[in-house]
């Protein structure tokens, strides 16, 4: 009973994710190991986001971080216990769950603000692309491609995200945006809620789309030559933040902003195309 009510607790929480169907197309023992992936990182990235104390954020971070280790060393656990079963069932890596952990720490510490280039790829890497790595192997595809897959849909997925998020991230102090673009576009503040403002905003964020397009591209080869089946969910998170990439860069950087999100028809359409054509 308290397996089963666990599982249904990742479903619950992953059902508020956009692709919660195509988590749900998987087979059982993949849905499930990715419902579990879904839920640890939605709830260690709760605490990143929460507006309590930052030392007591750091010591919850240190708990799960605590638990994963005891996952791989065969002692007990609390928080971590529901990924047990997929840790052990698709060789899920002990590094990959502490280097999300490491990610959210990083907010944690202080508000991120116009990190340089080096330190941005770095928190993409630990907040999106090591929850790509966890994922691939779910997926089953073969090592090395999983491995680059990861490495640039994760980082294609997260620029777009913080393109996607400028105002909303600014309005709890957070500027993602790197800061040599920041100077090359001539802007010399960091403080968020100035460089929204700014009317050169726009050049800043163009080099970071063209960033996430790069990874874009070169995640479309990794993809292309593997096993169909074996990318569709990564092919459907793709083409649904490919559709968000898209909407910006036809929206533009100027005040207003308007919020760009992707149509649930759209969503079903690549969902059904990926998941069942």
């Amino acid at each position: 009973m308290a397996a089963t009510e666990t599982q249904d607790s990742a479903a619950q929480r992953a059902s508020g994710s956009s692709f919660y169907t195509a988590m749900r197309l998987m087979p059982k023992r993949q849905r499930e190991a990715m419902y579990e992936i879904y839920a640890f990182c939605r709830k260690v990235d709760d605490i990143a986001d929460s507006p309590g104390p930052r030392d007591q954020r750091v010591e919850q971070l240190k708990l799960w971080r605590a638990d994963i280790d005891a996952i791989y060393s065969g002692s007990a656990v609390t928080r971590a216990r529901s990924l047990v079963k997929a840790v052990k069932e698709f060789a899920l890596k002990r590094e990959d769950f502490q280097a999300v952990i490491d990610g959210m720490e990083m907010d944690v510490h202080a508000d991120i603000r116009a990190p340089d280039w080096h330190t941005l790829d770095a928190y993409c890497d630990r907040v999106a692309s090591a929850v790509g790595r966890l994922c691939v192997r779910v997926f089953g595809l073969e090592e090395k491609a999983g491995i680059a897959l990861a490495y640039h849909l994760g980082r294609a997925l997260q620029l777009t995200n913080i393109l996607r998020d400028i105002d909303e991230d600014a309005g709890i102090g957070r500027l993602y945006l790197p800061r040599e673009a920041l100077r090359e576009a001539g802007i010399t503040s960091t403080d968020p809620a100035v460089v929204m403002t700014d009317p050169r905003l726009g050049q800043v964020c163009q080099q970071v789309a063209a960033r996430a397009q790069e990874h874009f591209a070169e995640a479309d080869r990794v993809m292309d030559k593997c096993p169909r089946r074996a990318v569709r969910a990564p092919r459907i998170m793709r083409v649904a933040y490919g559709a968000i990439y898209q909407a910006l860069l036809a929206r533009g950087w100027a005040q207003p902003r308007k919020p760009v999100k992707i149509s649930k028809p759209r969503l079903i359409l690549t969902i059904l195309r990926y998941g069942f054509i």
